[in-house]
């Protein structure tokens, strides 16, 4: 496990940053990317994000590649202020809590798990003729598995009856878009939120702030 500084209260903004240093790294360069993404022209826009995705495609010739290089971009740069929100409100305050080696085990597994599961099913589906052909080379890129995962896993952060609340809230945020003909997308949505609730075991060894309680996130009753 990393161990993170302490916490500097002359500096919570530096100090959240410091304590989460994954989830920063990562917004950094999904923002570079969609700076990459803005100023291409619309040929190579298209070439890299089919390029970069992890479609049935890209995983028969470049697996490894496929799955890392898809979780650092996004089809709409638009959406990069709602991320950067979605990040801090549930990667970090995971990672904080967590570290950053037991945080990335978990929405890295989400990731993949999702990925390579509902990919499967796509490429099962067109080979009974129920989905296009043309789905080998869809675009599937993006961060939502990981935080899909993170919002599962920071169901045990909370207190009772909150908690139950939240859980509630999570399943149906997922589950009803999957039950009323949902995508592969929908799907590993689902899959990975399963992957953090299923990630029980590892928030139960000793916080990385041993010394001092974080400002950030009520402690646990």
């Amino acid at each position: 496990m990393i161990e993170h500084p302490e916490p500097e209260p002359s500096r919570p903004l530096r100090s959240w940053i410091r304590s989460t240093p994954g989830t920063h790294l990562w917004l950094l360069i999904i923002a570079l990317t969609s700076i990459v993404v803005v100023i291409a022209p619309d040929q190579l826009e298209s070439l890299l994000l089919h390029r970069n995705s992890s479609n049935i495609h890209q995983l028969a010739k470049h697996p490894i590649r496929a799955l890392l290089s898809s979780a650092f971009w996004i089809e709409n740069p638009a959406s990069l202020a709602l991320y950067v929100v979605l990040f801090e409100l549930f990667h970090a305050h995971v990672e904080r809590w967590l570290g950053t080696l037991r945080w990335l085990m978990i929405v890295a597994t989400a990731h993949i798990t999702a990925t390579l599961i509902s990919q499967n099913l796509v490429l099962l589906a067109i080979r009974d003729h129920r989905a296009p052909r043309s789905m080998v080379h869809v675009v599937d890129i993006g961060v939502s598995y990981g935080l899909a995962a993170a919002v599962g896993v920071l169901t045990y952060r909370l207190p009772s009856p909150w908690r139950w609340f939240y859980l509630a809230g999570a399943v149906a945020f997922f589950g009803i878009p999957l039950v009323t003909g949902g995508t592969f997308t929908d799907l590993g949505h689902a899959i990975s939120l399963a992957v953090g609730l299923l990630a029980w075991p590892l928030t139960r060894q000793p916080h990385p702030y041993p010394h001092r309680p974080s400002p950030y996130v009520s402690r646990e009753t």
